[in-house]
């Protein structure tokens, strides 16, 4: 009777029980689902609503960049084209430097040497007759200044009297007993240097005015004068002051009036 009645009722408990588990299972999944969607939903929302200006702040920066590239570019561009026109500029720098460099050479600034010739005029050794003027019996700054003026016509480059540099400022006066060149006191002999072409001496002593000078001062009273042509001749530059206490620029000259028609 318990085979017959008990396998009945216990096959129905246990048919029973399968279905209410599984019934709670698809209820907790259900719910798992609907909890997943809920969650979802306002994450989705911050997302989407960051995204835009994450988006603009990426896209400005691009721009910025975009824009320091071609900056770049056109920086090479300069620079390849400074470097076109460098032979240009370093020739405009060269000429630029060779006349400067003429303008010292020309001021006497810079120290040359070269061929040329030296004249060297001593005191005389004449005995001085009773009652004549000794001071014509010595070299004096008119001596020196006619033996420079005399070179420059013939055709002198530069000149130095006693290792003093002649300028266009040079003044060469008599004080006391010897003669000042420049800022210096210069003592006899004085020694006259000067650069020119190899013919320097022969155009000198043939010029007239020079012929003159020497028959007036060697002849009359015995100053010597002497020459030398060395293979060499060095001029120091210039060491006085540059600087003019009296001088100043000149007006610029009025435009001619342009002629009538």
């Amino acid at each position: 009777m318990s085979s017959a009645t008990g396998r009945p009722a216990d096959r129905r408990f246990h048919v029973a029980t399968w279905q209410v588990t599984l019934t709670v299972a698809l209820l907790v999944l259900g719910f798992l689902v609907a909890a997943q969607l809920q969650s979802e939903t306002p994450r989705t929302s911050y997302t989407s609503q960051e995204r835009g200006p994450l988006v603009q702040t990426a896209l400005g920066l691009q721009a910025q960049q975009d824009a320091l590239k071609q900056q770049l570019l056109d920086m090479r561009a300069r620079i390849q084209a400074l470097e076109g026109t460098s032979q240009g500029s370093a020739a405009a720098v060269k000429s630029i430097n060779d006349g400067l460099q003429a303008a010292r050479m020309g001021g006497g600034l810079v120290a040359i040497h070269g061929s040329g010739l030296v004249i060297q005029l001593e005191d005389s050794t004449k005995t001085i007759p009773p009652g004549a003027n000794d001071t014509d019996y010595r070299v004096s700054a008119a001596d020196v200044r006619t033996v420079v003026r005399e070179l420059w016509l013939a055709g002198a480059e530069a000149v130095a009297v006693n290792g003093e540099r002649v300028t266009v400022s040079t003044a060469i006066l008599d004080i006391g007993g010897s003669v000042l060149v420049n800022s210096a006191y210069l003592a006899p002999p004085y020694q006259v240097s000067a650069i020119g072409s190899t013919d320097l001496y022969g155009t000198m002593t043939g010029a007239p005015s020079f012929v003159e000078f020497v028959r007036a001062r060697a002849e009359a009273f015995g100053i010597q004068i002497s020459f030398a042509r060395p293979s060499d001749v060095a001029l120091p530059a210039f060491a006085g002051s540059l600087n003019l206490r009296y001088a100043r620029p000149a007006p610029p000259l009025p435009p001619s009036p342009s002629p009538a028609p």
